[in-house]
């Protein structure tokens, strides 16, 4: 009957952490996705007030902006929830439990990975799929946006600069349909020359496949750069060309590349790049190790002792991991002995760790077992 009870309790056991572990997971992504989301809505209108993003793409360019932090986002959850549920375990004596049972520490890792490989996977997708195709979007919409001619920058009411930013244009009223406008002004730096231009309408005219903004009755001044005097002049009609050249396209950031493209495209930046996409990904497991490793039981602090540590080694970690695309990018330091040195050293750290606490090893009890020894002896 023990020996197969025991099992059956074992797989109790281990049914019971992993359901407890979706349980703080679950809430604790909900938590993160809400303050993240928060942030990126605060951060996204104030590029769409200063003219970056296009206000009608708010939510596109949220979306697309959680989605590239969803990795982070999954890895620290994972990390907080598992530093969590053991806490409880400790400070509610199932730990003890399962330690006088006879099973160590080292056995709690095999339920852990066994509900929390989905996640991990998830992550890796994410961050080397994913992370640039979100970021391309975002780049898109916002290359789009920046790039419209200088008529769909106009908006009623507000002055808006033109794509060479040579210009500047404010338009009282407008008539979408017609493409007119009331009490027009135009601000220009062009060829060592000031001016403002002002009339009382204005519409739009194709000629020749070139626009012209077309203004009827107004005033024109003009002023030489490094000179005093004013050319005032009046008009009934005033045509100027409507700029419908963009800009040329920047070089593609790092972070919008494919992955297997910075792996075939071996330049220092490609290659830091590459290198945090992978450290995210490999740090993730890392973190599930540590968070086995560091969680004791200290009913003086409770929980809240666990996950400021836990939260201290995650923020300590991911610096790291960005620290190292920077010196990866500026050639400080190589590709594979980084990653090694890096991620290598955290694994063998946390697995030490956690064969000190699985064994109990302490350096009283190594010295008593030497001065056994030498008495035996």
């Amino acid at each position: 009957v023990h020996n197969c009870g025991f099992p059956l309790s074992l797989m109790l056991f281990h049914s019971s952490i992993r359901k407890e572990l979706a349980r703080s997971f679950g809430a604790t992504l909900i938590v993160l996705v809400t303050i993240v989301m928060t942030m990126m809505l605060i951060r996204t209108l104030g590029q769409a007030s200063s003219g970056s993003v296009n206000p009608t793409e708010i939510s596109l360019v949220m979306g697309y902006t959680m989605l590239g932090h969803l990795p982070t986002v999954l890895t620290m959850s994972l990390f907080i929830a598992s530093v969590g549920t053991l806490s409880r375990m400790y400070l509610e004596s199932e730990m003890v439990i399962w330690l006088v049972s006879g099973r160590g520490l080292r056995a709690i890792l095999k339920p852990m990975i066994r509900f929390a490989w989905p996640t991990l996977l998830t992550v890796s997708v994410l961050v080397l799929l994913v992370w640039p195709w979100s970021n391309q979007q975002i780049s898109e919409l916002k290359e789009r946006f920046e790039q419209r001619g200088d008529l769909e920058r106009v908006s009623p009411g507000q002055f808006q600069e033109s794509a060479n930013g040579l210009r500047v244009f404010f338009v009282d009223k407008e008539s979408v349909e017609n493409k007119e406008g009331k009490n027009v002004f135009i601000s220009s730096s062009e060829r060592g020359k000031q001016a403002m231009t002002s009339a009382k309408k204005g519409h739009v005219e194709t000629i020749d496949e070139d626009r012209f903004l077309v203004l009827d009755i107004g005033q024109r001044v003009e002023q030489t750069n490094g000179e005093t005097e004013l050319k005032v002049s009046e008009f009934k009609v005033y045509g100027t060309r409507i700029s419908q050249d963009v800009k040329a396209a920047a070089e593609q950031p790092t972070k919008t590349i494919h992955s297997l493209q910075l792996l075939r495209n071996r330049t220092p930046s490609n290659l830091g790049e590459l290198a945090w996409r992978l450290g995210l990904a490999i740090a993730a497991f890392n973190l599930l190790v540590i968070a086995l490793a560091i969680t004791s039981a200290n009913h003086r602090v409770g929980r809240g002792g666990n996950l400021a540590l836990a939260l201290f080694i995650f923020v300590v970690y991911y610096n790291f991991i960005n620290l190292s695309q920077s010196w990866i990018s500026s050639g400080k330091v190589q590709f594979l002995p980084n990653l090694i040195a890096l991620h290598g050293g955290v694994f063998l750290f946390a697995m030490t760790w956690l064969a000190v606490r699985h064994n109990n090893w302490s350096w009283r009890n190594l010295l008593v077992k030497r001065r056994a020894k030498e008495t035996a002896a």
